[in-house]
């Protein structure tokens, strides 16, 4: 893996020489755009709204909207000193269990991996997070922006999750959630069948993405000259009765914890 920072986590007078890796990546089928008749793909310029006109990367500065069609201009220099100002430590300020935090926050997933000199002092870091039960509240700067971030142990790594700020996180005001319905006793006693006969331990091996199984797949075949067939999408169920769906909800899913 490439490391994306070279920093240094700190929690009271201790500080972890660490390097900052990504834990995840995005492996959604990429397309790109091509011309029907030769299958050439189709590049991109860089052109100035006034006029149309192409513009060269070194011609391009970073403005910074303050009203609609307002920018103030930063030179490379400022934000460049923004980024020295911020980057170089995981500041861990507070501790928390991970239940207080709602998953709303989380963000992108990162490893901390020691650096040399700092193997000791990380792993005093990781076995007292694991022992406490706790997670690590820090900010952070990546590529000259500032996060918020959790800091837990995950068997033998630490994990540097970036999250939202709490302004970015949206109120969820929706006008039908203002509706006014009472779920039945029965109701809500076939729902908690069905959560319970549901209920498994997570088990990450057993998910695929099966969008991009099928791209690959149809990919394959073209390539070998085969026959396209589309697999046929069932019909919706049409829900008359809910309480007689949960029910039967209820008979289903008993029947797939029966079968394992």
């Amino acid at each position: 893996m490439q490391t994306i920072w070279k920093g240094a986590i700190s929690f009271g007078l201790v500080t972890i020489p660490v390097g900052l890796y990504s834990a995840t990546e995005d492996k959604k089928a990429s397309f790109k755009q091509l011309r029907d008749g030769d299958h050439s793909p189709i590049r991109y310029r860089r052109v100035a709204e006034a006029d149309g006109k192409e513009v060269e990367y070194s011609d391009i500065v970073r403005g910074y909207e303050i009203e609609k069609g307002k920018y103030v201009v930063f030179t490379k220099e400022e934000l460049s000193n923004i980024g020295k100002a911020l980057s170089g430590t995981v500041d861990v300020v507070q501790f928390v269990g991970q239940e207080e935090i709602d998953p709303i926050y989380f963000k992108k997933s990162y490893y901390l991996a020691p650096d040399k000199g700092g193997v000791k002092a990380y792993k005093i870091l990781l076995n007292a997070l694991k022992a406490e039960n706790k997670v690590g509240i820090a900010k952070v700067a990546i590529r000259e922006r500032e996060y918020l971030s959790t800091l837990r142990a995950e068997d033998d790594v630490l994990v540097l999750e970036t999250m939202w700020w709490p302004d970015e996180v949206r109120e969820p005001a929706f006008e039908t959630l203002q509706e006014e319905v009472e779920p039945s006793e029965e109701e809500l006693k076939m729902a908690s069948m069905i959560i319970e006969n549901l209920t498994a331990t997570f088990d990450p091996t057993m998910w695929n993405d099966a969008s991009r199984e099928a791209v690959e797949a149809m990919a394959q075949a073209k390539v070998e000259g085969q026959e396209i067939v589309a697999p046929e999408s069932p019909e919706p169920t049409k829900v008359v009765d809910l309480l007689e769906a949960l029910k039967a909800s209820v008979e289903a899913t008993k029947e797939k914890r029966k079968a394992g």
